[in-house]
C-alpha cells in the first residue's frame, strides 16, 4: 500500500527543525555559498601539505582537456617517466591521440561483434540495451590500453599530435555512436532475416570502413613508420629513421606489459578476496587482452603500492575522483566537506554499500608518485593527475589515506612486487576468471 505525504507529517518535519541547534547559521551559509563551500573544512589543506617521505620525480603533468581519456594519459605517463629519465628528455609525452584512434576503431568492431552475438535477443533485453546505450566512449581501463599497444605500438606525441576532436571529444563520440547504433540495427536485421555469416561479415566491414573514414578525418591518419628526432636535456641531437610504432615501443619504452597485474578492492559479498574477476562486454579488442582483476583487501593493496614506490616505479590507479575532492586546491580527503555537520545528518556508508547502491564507482585514473609514511604507515599520497598544471600543486594532487580507503578501487602492480602466493592465485584465477555482469561497478570505465 502506498502512503502519501500528509500535511500533518510536513508540520512535524517543520517542528523538528527547532531541535537542531545552529540551523539558521547553517542555512545562511549554505544558501549564500552553496553546500560544498559552506561545509568545507580548511583543516584538510593543513593536513595535506604536499611533503612526502617517498617521492618519484615525474615532471610536468599532461592535460587530457575536454576528453575522457584519463586512463590513457595515466597509463602512458607510467611509461614515459622512465623514458624521460633514461634518454634525458624532460616533459616528453607519448601520443595519447594515437591510442585514442585505435581504441575507437577497435571499440566499434567490439560493438558490432557483440551486437551480432546478441541478435537473437529482443532489443528490450537488458544486455542488448546495455550495448546500444553507449556503443563506444572515451573511457577505459589499464588492460584495454595494454591491448592497444600490444597490437599497434605507440608513437611520440610530436609524431601524432592532438586534434580538436581528440581534446574535445563530444562531437566525435556523438557522431560515432549515432553511426554505430544505425549500423548495429542493420546487422541485427540481416541476421534475423536469415542472411549468411559471410553476408553479415561483409556488411560489417563496410560499416567499419565508414568508421575508419570518420576517425581519419577527425583525428588524422596514424603513421605506419616515422622518424624519431629529439634533442636531449644536454642539447645533443638524436635521430632514428623508419621506426614502426611497435619498434618504437620495444626500444624506447620497453615495458613488459604482461608483468603488470590489475588488483581491485571491492569489499562486497559477491567478490571474495584473492579471486580473479572479469566483466562481461568489458573490453575493446576482439581477440585481444582480457580485462582481469584480482580482489585484495585495502591493506594488501597499499602494501604493494608502497613496495612499488620504494622500488622507484609509479603506480596507475583508478578511483572515484568526484567524491570528497576539491579540484582547484588539488585535495582528496573524506574530511574536506563536513556535510554531516552542516545538515546534522548521518551520511556515512561503508565502501561495500557505496558500490552496491551505485553511490560510488571508479570514474577516473591517475598515477601515484609518492607517499608520506609516518612510523611506517601512510598518511597521504602524491598524485599525478592529467588535468594540466592549473589545479592543485602545479597539476599534482594530495590524497589523504582515509580517502584512499574509501574511494580507491583499482591499482596496477608489477608482478615482481607480488608474493609467490599472490602470483599463483592470480595466474590460476586468470585462466578462468569469475564473470561479472556488464553493469557491475568493477566494469566502470575511467574517464
Amino acid at each position: 500500500m502506498t502512503k502519501e505525504i500528509t500535511n500533518e507529517a510536513i508540520a512535524n518535519f517543520a517542528a523538528d527543525l527547532d531541535k537542531h541547534p545552529g540551523i539558521n547559521i547553517a542555512s545562511r551559509a549554505a544558501q549564500q555559498n552553496g553546500i560544498y563551500k559552506a561545509s568545507q573544512n580548511l583543516q584538510s589543506k593543513i593536513d595535506l601539505e604536499p611533503t612526502f617521505s617517498i617521492e618519484i620525480d615525474t615532471g610536468k603533468p599532461a592535460d587530457q582537456k575536454q576528453s575522457g581519456r584519463c586512463w590513457m594519459f595515466s597509463a602512458l605517463n607510467t611509461m614515459r617517466h622512465p623514458l624521460q629519465k633514461e634518454y634525458k628528455v624532460k616533459d616528453f609525452e607519448l601520443s595519447q591521440n594515437y591510442t585514442n584512434f585505435w581504441d575507437k576503431f577497435e571499440k566499434s568492431n567490439w560493438f558490432f561483434e557483440n551486437v551480432i552475438a546478441t541478435a537473437d535477443k529482443p532489443l528490450g533485453d537488458r544486455k542488448v540495451s546495455f550495448l546500444f546505450a553507449t556503443p563506444q566512449q572515451d573511457g577505459g581501463q589499464w588492460d584495454m590500453l595494454c591491448g592497444l599497444i600490444e597490437k599497434y605500438g605507440i608513437v611520440p606525441k610530436a609524431v601524432y599530435p592532438e586534434t580538436a576532436n581528440a581534446t574535445s571529444s563530444s562531437a566525435l563520440n556523438d557522431t560515432l555512436n549515432t553511426l554505430l547504433r544505425k549500423d548495429g540495427l542493420a546487422l541485427r536485421a540481416m541476421i534475423n532475416s536469415g542472411k549468411t555469416e559471410n553476408e553479415v561479415t561483409a556488411r560489417k566491414n563496410e560499416f567499419l570502413n565508414d568508421v575508419f573514414r570518420v576517425l581519419v578525418i577527425s583525428l588524422g591518419m596514424p603513421p605506419k613508420k616515422f622518424d624519431f628526432e629529439y634533442k636531449d636535456d644536454d642539447g645533443n641531437y638524436h635521430r632514428e629513421a623508419d621506426l614502426t610504432p611497435k619498434e618504437f615501443f620495444d626500444k624506447y619504452v620497453g615495458m613488459n606489459l604482461e608483468d603488470h597485474v590489475s588488483i581491485i578492492n571491492s569489499p562486497t559479498t559477491d567478490k571474495p578476496y584473492h579471486k580473479v574477476f572479469s566483466v562481461e562486454y568489458l573490453g575493446n579488442i576482439v581477440g585481444g587482452r582480457q580485462v582481469r582483476h584480482m580482489n585484495l583487501e585495502i591493506s594488501e593493496m597499499k602494501d604493494l603500492i608502497i613496495q612499488q614506490l620504494k622500488g622507484g616505479e609509479v603506480v596507475w590507479f583508478g578511483s572515484n575522483v568526484g567524491k570528497d575532492s576539491e579540484r582547484q586546491l588539488g585535495l582528496l580527503d573524506t574530511k574536506i566537506y563536513q556535510r554531516d555537520e552542516l545538515f546534522d545528518i548521518d551520511m556515512s556508508m561503508s565502501k561495500g554499500d557505496k558500490l552496491d547502491s551505485g553511490e560510488s564507482m571508479m570514474d577516473h585514473a591517475m598515477v601515484i608518485t609518492g607517499v608520506d609514511l609516518v612510523e611506517g604507515k601512510p598518511t597521504k599520497w602524491k598524485i599525478e593527475n592529467s588535468w594540466g598544471e592549473k589545479p592543485g600543486f602545479k597539476g599534482y594532487f594530495v590524497m589523504s589515506d582515509t580517502w584512499f580507503d574509501a574511494f580507491v578501487y583499482q591499482a596496477v602492480i608489477n608482478r615482481k612486487f607480488l608474493s609467490d602466493t599472490l602470483k599463483t592465485e592470480f595466474d590460476e584465477g586468470a585462466k578462468d576468471p569469475i564473470q561479472l555482469l556488464p553493469w557491475d561497478p568493477m566494469g566502470a570505465l575511467a574517464k
